[in-house]
């Protein structure tokens, strides 16, 4: 469990980028960060591993104050995905994916050992293992900065809009699997984004913020689909156009669901008795919400 208890953060310019933000991010479950640029979320997610300080204020994992230790060692056992993967380019891809095994001191053998694990749960074919960063699609550089994030086995995987420098085909693949991942490794991962349908697709936790990291709403996305806070959330939720404004269509070959713009969403289905995964899809969560609705 992450929590977060008063914590501001003032940047020497005088500009609060953080003001007073209290919160828990429980254990196992995807907590999302979303906002509009500058609203504090990066700089939330940063603190988590030192690599943001706070000004005031404790952050905690497991009871325990991240200030209390090094720092270095803090981000050795937490996993970070970035925006741009982050790689370096001297390395090919197994040396990047072996990085934090090497720093911790893991020998060359076993780390890449791990590492080619890692290609394969991520979905890499092990023939990229010796290519160069510039040598992979964007897509590809996202997985193996993903990979390279779980390589310690940490049971935090920090993500700042890993996803948002590549094209929207890419993006939901990639979405979908870090759902995948999430369904099968089971870690407390903190999401970053601006794009409130990627929120509401990964979150189990999602957390939408005014500037000052101020929590205007924080819910699961039913919840937040269902009952916004505000006419802030709801506007930033886009809660009565598109594909949120939603309702039902009968047609000859049964009931579907329909957009404001009387697009076809989806079907209205029976839900399974058990679900064998997370809802996937560009419209999960909309559809969700209104599967949800039904008696």
């Amino acid at each position: 469990m992450i929590e977060f208890r008063n914590v501001t953060k003032q940047f020497p310019d005088g500009t609060t980028a953080v003001k007073d933000f209290s919160l828990v991010l429980p254990s196992r479950k995807t907590t999302v960060f979303v906002g509009s640029s500058g609203c504090g979320k990066t700089t939330l997610l940063r603190m988590i591993n030192r690599m943001v300080e706070p000004t005031s204020g404790e952050v905690e994992i497991d009871g325990e104050s991240v200030l209390g230790g090094d720092p270095v060692a803090l981000r050795r056992r937490i996993g970070y995905v970035m925006q741009n993967s982050g790689l370096m380019p001297h390395f090919t891809v197994i040396d990047n994916v072996a990085t934090v095994l090497r720093l911790t001191g893991v020998k060359k053998g076993p780390a890449h050992e791990r590492a080619r694990e890692l290609l394969k749960t991520v979905g890499l074919d092990q023939s990229l293992a010796e290519r160069y960063p510039s040598q992979l699609s964007g897509g590809q550089q996202q997985r193996v900065g993903v990979a390279r994030g779980l390589a310690a086995d940490p049971n935090i995987l920090l993500m700042d809009e890993p996803f948002g420098a590549v094209d929207p085909i890419v993006r939901a693949d990639l979405q979908q699997e870090t759902l995948r991942l999430q369904h099968e490794l089971d870690k407390t991962v903190v999401f970053v984004t601006h794009d409130i349908d990627e929120a509401f697709l990964l979150g189990d936790q999602v957390v939408i913020l005014d500037k000052g990291a101020r929590i205007v709403q924080v819910g699961s996305p039913s919840e937040i689909i269902e009952n916004p806070a505000d006419d802030f959330v709801a506007s930033f939720i886009g809660a009565d156009r598109g594909r949120r404004a939603l309702h039902l269509k009968e047609t000859p070959h049964g009931t579907v669901v329909v957009d404001s713009e009387g697009r076809t969403q989806g079907a209205i289905v029976t839900a399974p008795e058990k679900s064998d995964g997370p809802l996937a899809g560009p419209d999960a969560a909309a559809l969700g919400a209104v599967q949800g609705g039904l008696t």
